[in-house]
């Protein structure tokens, strides 16, 4: 795996003062958010939110996912008890911007967020994590407490996970349906 690195900058934000540095992957670049310089980690149990790209939720607001409340939770929760962010440019569980907008299109038509990209010829979820991998191994991190809701990711870390940090935040009128889904059909624990 082919991966550069840029160095690590400060990033003042709402959510506190933080590290930051890129790892370009081919096209992508993903980028990790850090309370701290976490460039010699030694035996130490790292706080990790793995966060994919959702231009419509983390940028723009979109009430349809939880998305940017699970980024502000995190972000929140990284600068208050130390731990980083996985930032993955992975926008739509990986299907791309062009293709999420066709799903949300599918969506309007009364498919639910799986159906649609179904309908589109992908799987439930394209993500993929060998990037992160990288990253533990770049940073020394042996050992993680994974703030999620998805248990689908505790199977796709090659580190130790000491516990899952549960992400309650999000939930509108608008999305509700969206997160009945990521409970029912994708195992979703929220």
């Amino acid at each position: 795996m082919n991966i550069e690195t840029s160095s690590i900058a400060k990033l003042p934000t709402t959510h506190g003062n933080f590290f930051i540095q890129s790892f370009k992957e081919g096209i992508k670049e993903h980028l990790v958010v850090m309370s701290k310089d976490y460039s010699c980690v030694q035996d130490e149990i790292v706080n990790v939110r793995i966060h994919s790209e959702c231009l419509t939720g983390d940028a723009i607001g979109s009430i349809k996912c939880d998305c940017q409340a699970q980024l502000n939770f995190a972000l929140d929760y990284i600068n208050e008890h130390s731990g980083m962010v996985i930032y993955l440019r992975q926008e739509g569980r990986n299907i791309g911007l062009l293709n999420k907008v066709n799903a949300y299109s599918l969506q309007d038509k009364g498919f639910n967020t799986v159906e649609a990209n179904h309908q589109l010829g992908f799987a439930s979820d394209e993500r993929t994590y060998e990037v992160v991998d990288f990253i533990f191994k770049y940073y020394g991190i042996k050992e993680i407490n994974l703030i999620t809701n998805n248990p689908d990711k505790l199977s796709k870390m090659n580190v130790k996970i000491a516990s899952r940090i549960p992400v309650i935040v999000g939930k509108t009128k608008e999305n509700e349906g969206y997160l009945a889904v990521k409970k029912e059909e994708m195992g979703h624990l929220i």
